[in-house]
């Protein structure tokens, strides 16, 4: 069982910046694909960033791309989103979420933590 708790959300100006933090407790291995998904009211859920433990392969959606950088520090069992140059639109609540499988197989999907908001202003 891995238990995955976020933080680092709150509220912010269009162009500014926020840290996502995700701290996995319980089993991680470097077999493991960690990311982020976010979802708006009346919007299903989107990927936005991966990686792979393994070997920091990052994966992203386009939507975010040049703009969000995921990282991962296997000994802290911790994965990082930062984010710049949010938008409006940006605006979701994050959930960090976890595989035990690589992550060319998708976004990872088999657990999830309970999300942090994250409000961009305009």
């Amino acid at each position: 069982q891995v238990r995955l708790v976020e933080s680092g959300g709150g509220s912010v100006q269009a162009g500014g910046s926020l840290r996502l933090s995700c701290v996995a407790s319980g089993y991680m291995y470097s077999d493991f694909c960690m990311g982020w998904w976010r979802q708006t009211p009346g919007k299903e859920r989107e990927g936005v960033a991966a990686v792979f433990l393994g070997d920091s392969k990052t994966y992203y959606s386009d939507s975010v791309k040049g703009r969000f950088t995921i990282s991962q520090s296997l000994a802290e069992n911790k994965v990082n989103l930062q984010m710049n140059s949010l938008k409006p639109e940006d605006t979701a609540i994050y959930y960090c979420a976890s595989v035990s499988q690589d992550c060319s197989g998708g976004w990872p999907d088999d657990y999830f933590g309970q999300g942090t908001q994250v409000t961009v202003s305009s």
